[in-house]
């Protein structure tokens, strides 16, 4: 695995070959360039906690589209990422 200097982080750490599963195109390459697996793995299990409090069905577009913006609010630092209120658990305003 190469090295890379993690956006999030700072740090230098290993990175991906290739773009995690589930992650293609742009956004794929730009993990692959700038962001270290510890970061990854943190990102996981931050979506799981999302999920799991949204109730959120990923065969849903908008769920996906949530998710796919909390990721890059989360490892990137762009945009707003959601942070979890538990007055909102089980529902998501879109």
């Amino acid at each position: 695995m190469p090295d890379v200097t993690c956006s999030r982080c700072g740090q230098t750490r290993a990175g991906f070959e290739r773009p995690p599963v589930g992650v293609g195109g742009a956004t794929g390459e730009r993990i692959v360039r700038e962001i270290c697996q510890d970061c990854w793995g943190q990102w996981l299990k931050q979506q799981t906690m999302l999920i799991n409090h949204y109730g959120l069905n990923l065969m849903d577009p908008q769920a996906r589209s949530f998710l796919s913006k909390n990721r890059d609010a989360y490892l990137f630092k762009a945009g707003s990422g959601e942070e979890v209120d538990t007055t909102k658990q089980g529902t998501i305003n879109w």
